[in-house]
């Protein structure tokens, strides 16, 4: 299975909990707190369940709740595969 890359996560967050009109998925998002880009605890778990039921992979909870950026969730989501 290919790598899961920023461009992956950006359209899974927006399909999933849309995108804060204030804040703008654009440009370099790796290291911004998901919370600065507007998505809320809630919002990041149906993004995880999203990211699990389309890679078919498994994130353990702990990595799960420490990827508080996308470089973190990303770092998850390819060592779980």
């Amino acid at each position: 299975m290919s790598e899961f890359t920023i461009e992956d996560l950006r359209r899974i967050m927006r399909e999933c909990a849309g995108e804060d009109e204030s804040m703008t998925l654009e440009g370099d998002i790796l290291d911004y707190p998901f919370e600065e880009l507007g998505y809320d605890s809630l919002a990041l778990l149906e993004t995880a369940t999203r990211i699990e039921r389309e890679r078919n992979v498994t994130v353990p909870e702990d990595q799960l709740s420490g990827a508080k950026t996308p470089r973190l969730l990303l770092d998850a989501v390819n060592s779980a595969r």
